[in-house]
């Protein structure tokens, strides 16, 4: 009491404070574009063996065979001689920087569809691609507009004729200006909906104005200070994060707000004077507020722990916003209401048509009628058995959609269809195997090993029959038979590469699958084939994003527990309890199941970080919604006894928590705005989520389990065992 005492008094040096230090973030310190290194799907771990092996192709061979920028000519009606020749001298002369302004193409590579047999070609003489080559320092962004340019510039049009630019770097170059541009739409629909949904529930303009106040100081403190330690950390920090800072910040500030404004507002309405009911609003819900904040806090910090970067940079940095939105919305909120009072819910009179949420005397609960409790409520305290069962059945069946869940890094195809790099993939795939877009190359290391030519073209014959495989280019199809080293055999005569074309989308679930089965093999074929002693890797897009998901796979084995044991510790100190801690956590995992499950069904392939992302997300909003349930539960208990405080607590504290999560489901389906598959997923996954949380676990489930195990859901404490018969005796007749 003494903290919201002090808070109350200094209530216009708080507000001046957020204010002032809003306005130095926002002029001052960089944003998070201005820190941002890399696309959040294309960053891969640290130390990647397929990086490895790329930059040893590269090293041994003295030129790369993978390329992320292509461009591709298709006619479907076949393109004529003339048409590809020209293809090759641009490529001639790019290669020979005889093209003045395109000095940083360090070299271009053709390939048609003229030659060929099908798998590889699926069509003939439609069809080219012309691989560009860049100098490590050349940004993403340089290699897309040089290709354009080229494109535009050099490349003439003909009629019935597709030209134009893909690949994973153009790829990901689009999508950070996808983000960058609906950025401000998700802000401004962010800020309607909060409006609406926050006027609405007080039929009055201060709430939300107060909502949205809080909201923006801890939006521009929070983004600029990620962009801050981003920057001076020296790691990347992905524009794709901000859409989620927006989304959570704008969620967890407002569903805060909103248990402050409902618990101001009914001690208003009982007659309370503003200073008295702003100190006791304060000291009610500020403790439930922080440790609820806490316990998102502690699962999204868990990420420090996983060994990707992008999960590194993402956990921390939704941390720390969520410990800024906290820490805003503790102290400039109520001091907002202490300044304002009852001005704040005018025109209407503080409480009309609302009960009071939770009577503040320290004795026991007058006698007289509960509330009306809802059906929900209903059900779960009169049938806690049945209300059990039946919730579990309902999230067993949507988490049996987790076994058909497959995992990809679709950068391309998750463009929105009318961008020029997915239509532009989609074409060259219809002229050659998807693989060809993005191929996988093996090196063979071994001392000595290319002047064994008839092992190495056995090997390579081992390859093109592996399932998923188009087609294996290796030293038996060197161009210059009879030279020690060429585009397959290495200077030093130590190493061989094959290029290896998948049947498949590169980066999707069935050439991911195909390449993990080439890399387990690939110690046998050696065998086979008469190499036995001889080291093989793989290189390219698919070994990238297969080692990628097997990361974050481990990431997410290793840091789900991390992540389980921070919240439970936090709700178990709080609660002084271990039980209900328990369940309550069991609950929030059963719910991310279900969400995922349900998810898996509808896209059937999922982006491969977003799993990870609303695993944290969804476990940790959960357990932030438990803490404001059962912490007003273990309240009433005081006063009533247990078997009473359930349902009345459920009835009146779900109300809460009901428009705080569906306004929260809300602003992460706001996320779709971003017409890119892996926002699209995490919007879904989030928003179905958070509606099945909110409209089943935390209002019939949850009440449901404490109804079932009582009183001991408080053990090894005692504190509901001592307050209900301390409530017992004071009812109990002299």
């Amino acid at each position: 009491m003494r903290i919201a005492s002090l808070l109350v008094r200094l209530r216009w040096p708080i507000v001046v404070f957020w204010i002032a230090a809003a306005a130095v973030c926002a002029t001052l310190l960089p944003a998070i574009k201005d820190a941002d290194s890399g696309a959040l799907g294309a960053l891969v771990p640290r130390n990647a063996q397929a990086v490895k092996t790329e930059v040893t192709s590269k090293t041994k061979f003295g030129f790369p065979l993978l390329s992320r920028t292509l461009i591709v000519e298709r006619n479907p009606h076949g393109l004529s001689a003339a048409r590809q020749l020209a293809v090759f001298r641009r490529a001639a002369a790019l290669t020979r920087h005889e093209v003045r302004g395109y000095g940083q193409i360090a070299a271009a590579l053709p390939v048609t569809n003229a030659i060929g047999a099908a798998p590889f070609v699926r069509e003939r003489s439609t069809t080219t691609i012309t691989y560009l080559f860049f100098a490590p320092d050349v940004s993403v962004d340089t290699r897309a507009h040089l290709a354009e340019r080229f494109v535009k510039y050099h490349v003439p049009p003909e009629a019935g004729t597709t030209v134009g630019v893909t690949g994973q770097a153009v790829a990901a170059g689009r999508q950070r200006a996808l983000v960058k541009n609906r950025l401000p739409i998700i802000e401004l629909a962010t800020v309607l909906l909060v409006g609406l949904a926050v006027g609405f529930r007080f039929r009055a303009p201060g709430p939300p104005l107060v909502t949205l106040m809080a909201v923006a100081i801890a939006y521009l403190i929070a983004s600029h200070l990620v962009a801050l330690v981003g920057r001076q950390a020296g790691f990347a920090v992905p524009q794709e994060v901000e859409p989620v800072i927006v989304v959570l910040l704008f969620g967890v500030v407002t569903d805060y707000s909103i248990f402050y404004l409902s618990r101001f507002g009914s001690l208003l309405g009982a007659g309370g004077e503003r200073l008295a009911a702003a100190r006791t609003t304060t000291a009610q819900m500020s403790p439930i507020i922080l440790v609820a904040g806490i316990t998102v806090i502690a699962g999204t910090a868990s990420l420090l722990a996983a060994q990707l970067e992008f999960l590194r940079v993402f956990g921390p940095g939704l941390a720390a916003s969520v410990l800024v939105g906290v820490l805003v919305a503790t102290t400039f909120v109520p001091a907002c209401l202490a300044i304002l009072g009852r001005r704040l819910f005018w025109p209407r009179r503080p409480g009309e048509g609302r009960a009071t949420v939770l009577s503040d005397s320290p004795g026991p609960a007058p006698p007289g009628p509960p509330p009306r409790r809802s059906r929900a409520v209903r059900l779960a305290c009169e049938r806690p058995r049945w209300a059990v069962t039946g919730c579990l059945v309902v999230l067993a069946l949507g988490a049996s959609g987790l076994t058909t869940l497959k995992l990809a890094n679709p950068i391309v195809r998750g463009l929105p269809r009318g961008s020029e790099p997915r239509h532009t993939y989609a074409v060259a795939a219809r002229g050659f195997a998807p693989g060809m877009l993005s191929p996988t190359v093996v090196v063979v290391s071994g001392r000595g090993i290319v002047r064994r030519r008839a092992a190495l073209a056995r090997l390579g014959r081992a390859l093109e029959r592996q399932p998923g495989v188009a087609l294996a280019v290796g030293p038996r199809l060197n161009p210059v038979p009879g030279v020690r080293f060429g585009a397959t055999l290495s200077r030093d005569g130590n190493a061989a590469r094959y290029f290896v074309v998948l049947r498949d989308d590169p980066v999707g679930a069935r050439a991911i699958a195909a390449v993990r089965g080439i890399e387990r093999r690939l110690p046998g074929l050696l065998d086979t084939a008469g190499l036995s002693g001889a080291q093989a890797s793989l290189a390219g897009d698919t070994a990238l994003s297969a080692e990628t998901i097997d990361k974050t796979l481990g990431d997410l084995a290793r840091i789900a527990p991390l992540a389980l044991l921070a919240i439970l510790l936090v709700l178990s100190l709080y609660l002084r309890a271990v039980v209900a801690p328990l369940y309550l956590v069991g609950v929030s995992v059963l719910g991310f199941a279900a969400s995922l499950g349900v998810s898996a069904y509808v896209f059937g392939e999922m982006t491969y970080y977003v799993p990870f992302t609303v695993a944290v997300l969804l476990v940790a909003l959960g357990s932030d919604y438990n803490v404001f349930l059962v912490g007003r539960v273990w309240q009433e208990a005081r006063r009533r006894p247990l078997e009473e405080a359930i349902p009345v607590t459920a009835t009146r504290a779900t109300r809460a928590i009901t428009l705080a999560g569906l306004v929260l489901a809300s602003s992460f389906a706001l996320m779709a705005i971003v017409p890119i598959r892996a926002f699209r997923e995490i919007a879904f996954v989030m928003t179905f989520g958070l509606l099945l949380d909110t409209l089943l676990l935390r209002t019939v489930l949850v009440p449901a389990l404490m109804v079932l195990v009582g009183r001991r859901s408080g053990w090894p404490g005692s504190a509901l065992r001592r307050s209900t018969d301390h409530v017992h005796a004071e009812r109990s007749p002299a």
